[in-house]
């Protein structure tokens, strides 16, 4: 903008400013108030939007979106950073497991939205024009959810253009995360901007309802460690941990309601065929085996026992 202002959602902040506040947004006849965090910097750089709390119980990525818009500095900013910690509020106060109670949708798969749509459906259409769409660059905090452990990774889009899909494998080696995931998951927030033209990443660390000083601060450090690569702030000193990019992304499903007996954790690596554990009655008849489809690490696991059909059970990376 020629003023130098950043605006976003009816709040306005000057260069070398910041603010906080609430924006207040109707979306399917629900009123929400989301708090946003506008950082201008003091000089010129890249935009760069930040959200966090699409899943409302992964508490690491909200815990390291706070302390990304309360300790960022104008001052030595280059640039403009937006950040929307807690974008799903509903779910974050009902403590809600994949979906927003209100539609009972994953917002997840609802980019880049419908403004006339249901309550996931118009919230994801509000976010990406005036959040994601905002920035040069985009981040996507997320972690395992209440019922989810995770092995910290980091997910790209495959778009299909080049110049995106170069610049976002960039910013997904950048963040510093062992495991980078190429994925191609519709309706994602991070494949809506991708799509858009604006290289994005979706970051995963923590789960199981339970943030700490590592998951958070190893959030907050990767967001850190983009904004370098992108020119925003000075080099990090200590160096990113090296990539290893999986091209291959399998889950598993369960087929059945019951409950759910793995045989591996998370982080291991597993070859294909390999017993994987099992869902059963409450008889301990099984009802489902499972085997590794792929070769690879099992990058999240379910932890719960009770599984629905049609849940998921894990994810293997290869």
């Amino acid at each position: 903008m020629s003023d130098g202002l950043l605006s976003v959602a009816g709040l306005s902040v000057s260069p070398g400013k910041k603010i906080i506040d609430d924006v207040a947004v109707s979306v399917a006849g629900i009123q929400l108030r989301l708090p946003i965090f506008l950082i201008n910097g003091a000089q010129p750089g890249p935009t760069l939007s930040i959200t966090a709390g699409v899943h409302g119980a992964e508490y690491a990525s909200i815990e390291a979106a706070l302390r990304l818009g309360r300790t960022l500095d104008p001052a030595t900013l280059r640039g403009r950073v937006i950040v929307a910690p807690i974008v799903n509020p509903p779910s974050f106060t009902a403590r809600s497991i994949y979906v927003s109670p209100p539609d009972g949708k994953n917002l997840n798969r609802q980019f880049p939205g419908q403004a006339k749509g249901t309550y996931s459906q118009a919230l994801a259409q509000w976010l990406f024009q005036e959040i994601i769409r905002r920035g040069d660059a985009y981040i996507d905090l997320h972690g395992g959810d209440l019922i989810e452990a995770l092995e910290p990774f980091v997910i790209y889009f495959h778009s299909g253009n080049a110049a995106v899909d170069r610049a976002s494998n960039a910013l997904a080696r950048s963040f510093g995360i062992h495991y980078v995931v190429e994925g191609d998951t519709p309706g994602s927030t991070y494949g809506a901007a991708s799509q858009a033209g604006i290289p994005g990443l979706l970051a995963e660390a923590g789960g199981q309802g339970i943030w700490t000083e590592e998951t958070a601060g190893l959030l907050h450090t990767g967001v850190l460690r983009v904004m370098a690569h992108l020119g925003m702030i000075d080099p990090l000193p200590a160096p990113a941990e090296p990539a290893l990019v999986l091209k291959r992304w399998e889950w598993l499903r369960s087929t059945a309601d019951g409950m759910f007996y793995p045989s591996v954790r998370v982080g291991e690596h597993v070859s294909e065929e390999q017993n994987l554990g099992r869902v059963a009655d409450v008889k301990g008849n099984t009802l489902q085996a499972l085997h590794a489809p792929i070769d690879g690490t099992v990058l999240f696991l379910v932890t719960s026992l009770a599984m629905n059909a049609g849940d998921p059970l894990l994810a293997i990376g290869s």
